[in-house]
């Protein structure tokens, strides 16, 4: 009897320390609580943006309460993709094409998106130095262009499909069909397609408006020798995207960090993220996207 009394005695104490000890948390919950990372995509040069983003630290640390804030900017988007997969990542200011990526993996949806004039959409144009005589993209068939990237959406996606759309080029068919076997340079960005245009090697480039419109990539100096001779769109506009795996309370309150700085950190705002940011639904954004994606045959 006093074996069995011992026997129950221990099994209890057990199941009492055991009822006691805290439920272990999943790493991706607990980092994201102890510290708030959000990634750039690396659209200008890092070290021109290491103001504004220890600025940026400074200011949403302070508004979540002092939750540490770590602001990079990896090499490449897809190194924010895959970080907000893998949890390390909980907030990516990304192109509408990279949340395209995001919500057909399930691993990110639209947090917040820009807002210009308005609306959530923009123009890509095609631009050419002022003394060229070109005045519609037809006029390009056969001749030297460059595009931002392989990926960007304004300076590539859009002008392809829209090329597509006007029936210059068949569904799916590579730009060269149109401008001609080694005419098409993809750069790195819209600094650098433009560079081509300005240095004679391209006779137009495709970026967005706010290339030539805004002060924001190029000199005065550079934008002064440039004009538009055509555009298209609706370019949907970059979002500020957050992991499928971060709480739901977590997203809420960064959430709200965010749209506060319309009312108080407009200049930082615009800076770092161009516009207004306001709610968007994520597949209503990306949708022209799809439309786009099917004609041009590109995968994502």
């Amino acid at each position: 009897m006093r074996r069995i009394y011992r026997l129950f005695l221990l099994v209890g104490l057990a199941g009492l320390i055991a009822g006691c000890s805290p439920a272990p948390e999943s790493p991706k919950a607990e980092a994201s609580l102890q510290k708030m990372v959000i990634a750039l995509k690396p659209d200008k040069d890092p070290e021109n943006l290491l103001a504004e983003r220890k600025r940026l630290e400074a200011v949403l640390s302070e508004k979540l309460g002092g939750t540490p804030v770590e602001v990079v900017i990896p090499l490449s988007s897809a190194v924010i993709l895959e970080g907000m997969a893998n949890g390390t990542i909980d907030l990516g200011y990304l192109s509408a094409t990279d949340l395209l990526n995001l919500r057909d993996q399930q691993t990110g949806k639209a947090l917040l998106a820009g807002e210009i004039d308005g609306k959530t959409s923009y123009q890509s144009y095609w631009v050419a130095l002022k003394d060229k005589p070109y005045t519609s993209i037809a006029e390009l068939r056969g001749k030297p262009i460059a595009f931002a990237s392989k990926t960007s959406t304004s300076g590539y996606l859009i002008p392809h499909a829209d090329l597509i759309q006007k029936g210059l080029l068949p569904e799916k068919a590579d730009p060269e069909d149109f401008f001609g076997a080694g005419n098409v340079f993809y750069g790195t960005g819209y600094v650098s397609a433009i560079e081509r245009v300005l240095s004679g090697e391209a006779e137009a480039a495709a970026v967005s408006y706010y290339v030539l419109d805004r002060d924001k990539h190029l000199t005065q100096e550079q934008r002064d020798q440039l004009k538009k001779i055509a555009d298209q769109g609706p370019v949907p506009t970059h979002v500020l995207a957050v992991r499928d795996s971060l709480p739901a309370a977590e997203r809420e309150r960064f959430k709200a960090a965010l749209l506060s700085l319309n009312e108080d950190q407009t200049e930082l705002r615009d800076r770092v993220f161009t516009s207004k940011l306001v709610e968007v639904d994520t597949d209503a954004h990306i949708a022209p996207l799809r439309e786009v994606m099917q004609l041009t045959g590109k995968t994502k």
